[in-house]
């Protein structure tokens, strides 16, 4: 794994994140890597679930909740409430 610093997660996608993230997960859980080096990849771990909150959280906000009257029939939307 190239060496990355935590500034270049900020402009990492989504599913770039996720791939990466689910790497380091594979990479700890078989327990052969070196303490020093499981030590900075879970902190690059931490960095990547961040970015992938942070950008769940942006995507949660932009998603419209459909409003619709008693027959069923879509009659709006209105901005979710992600609380």
């Amino acid at each position: 794994m190239a060496e990355n610093t935590h500034a270049d997660v900020k402009k990492l996608t989504f599913e770039t994140a996720i791939e990466e993230l689910e790497s380091i997960v594979k990479r700890l859980e078989d327990g052969k890597v070196p303490l020093e080096e499981s030590v900075a990849i879970y902190e690059r771990g931490e960095a990547l679930k961040r970015r992938c909150d942070e950008l769940l959280r942006q995507a949660e906000a932009r998603v419209d909740k459909i409003t619709t009257d008693s027959n069923g029939k879509a009659i709006g939307t209105e901005p979710l409430d992600v609380q």
